[in-house]
């Protein structure tokens, strides 16, 4: 028998409801589980992370996630660390595989410690640039696929771990180099360096400590202007975002807390760790809780809590999904907001 004509209608519009909830990005037509809860603080909040908005789980089973990074060639796909496991691993369309190991560490001798690839970016020629702990230097993958060394040193001794980087349109690389890569941290024997620095490379090659006075340097990101650098600081004691004045010359000035997160460390699983700034100028930084949404002048909007500690983010396809890596969750949603990037120019 022919259902009645509104039935069908019905039937048809839940099934494309359906297949939107499962497609936030376009690309993919998986239904995904929906994880963690939206914090809403502030009604500026609504504007940038709908109120409909789901976070997804569209990956899972990985040791710790870092460094994400989005590529729109080939379809579209996601690239990530697993530091633990020492490799870099491809999201594409609800499928996970190994896109590159080893990752961060090359050398045949077996250690401990987060030896794998930490924060990922693309260059603005589009090709993939890694801070890389276990070698303990800033590495570009070429075509072929072979490795290029952009810097390993600082004044003739060897980073303690390089963690995250942004490149500037300039072409300039700002990096952060905590010692989480070092199997014993601080008391390493192998710790060359008594500080833990946050460097500029130039497009020509000179590198410049901007900052060495941070206990645990991490994410790192600039204003859509790139007047101002922002540097999370991913210290139990003193968990804050850290904004810097960048002059002309490229180095930075005038440090100041931008935004306060240790009372929410209370309860709440993470530290400030990567982060990306949206077009407006809205910081999204992993922290307590998950993703904390900051306003351009450091007031607290909302969190996208993940349920889990929560290491970085990034913007992917058209620049309004928000891509993030938490724990051993690969979680995605659908934002009103958009940012740009890394190595759009070429994509």
């Amino acid at each position: 028998m022919t259902p009645p004509l509104h039935l069908s209608f019905c039937v048809v519009t839940s099934l494309l409801l359906l297949l939107a909830a499962g497609c936030q990005g376009g690309r993919d037509p998986k239904i995904y589980p929906a994880v963690g809860s939206i914090e809403r603080l502030d009604p500026r909040f609504d504007k940038l992370v709908p109120r409909d908005a789901v976070l997804e789980k569209i990956g899972d089973g990985l040791m710790w996630c870092e460094g994400p990074v989005w590529f729109n060639d080939d379809g579209g796909y996601l690239l990530f660390s697993d530091i633990p496991r020492n490799r870099i691993d491809k999201w594409k369309a609800g499928e996970i595989s190994v896109f590159l190991t080893p990752s961060g560490y090359t050398d045949a001798a077996p250690r401990g410690g987060e030896i794998g690839s930490n924060g990922l970016t693309r260059d603005a020629e589009g090709r993939l640039v890694s801070c890389e702990h276990g070698d303990r230097r800033i590495a570009r993958l070429d075509s072929d696929h072979s490795k290029t060394t952009l810097i390993d040193r600082y004044r003739g001794k060897r980073f303690n771990s390089p963690n995250d980087l942004v490149y500037k349109s300039n072409g300039d690389l700002y990096f952060t180099d905590p010692i989480y890569g070092l199997e014993f941290h601080e008391k390493d024997p192998k710790r060359e360096l008594d500080f833990n620095g946050v460097y500029r490379l130039t497009k020509n090659g000179k590198l410049t400590c901007i900052i060495s006075d941070l206990s645990y340097p991490n994410g790192i990101a600039f204003s859509p202007d790139e007047k101002t650098l922002y540097v999370a600081v991913s210290d139990p004691k003193r968990a804050v975002w850290m904004a810097y004045d960048v002059r002309e010359d490229g180095s930075v000035v005038n440090g100041r807390v931008f935004f306060d997160a240790t009372p929410l460390t209370q309860g709440r699983k993470g530290l400030p760790d990567g982060m990306k700034v949206d077009r407006e100028g809205n910081i999204f930084g992993a922290g307590p809780g998950g993703i904390l949404v900051l306003s351009p002048k450091g007031e607290h909007l909302g969190t996208i809590n993940t349920g889990q500690p929560t290491s970085n983010c990034a913007w992917g396809e058209d620049g309004s999904v928000l891509y993030i890596t938490a724990n051993m969750n690969l979680c995605r949603i659908k934002l009103s907001t958009n940012g740009t990037l890394p190595g759009a120019k070429k994509q």
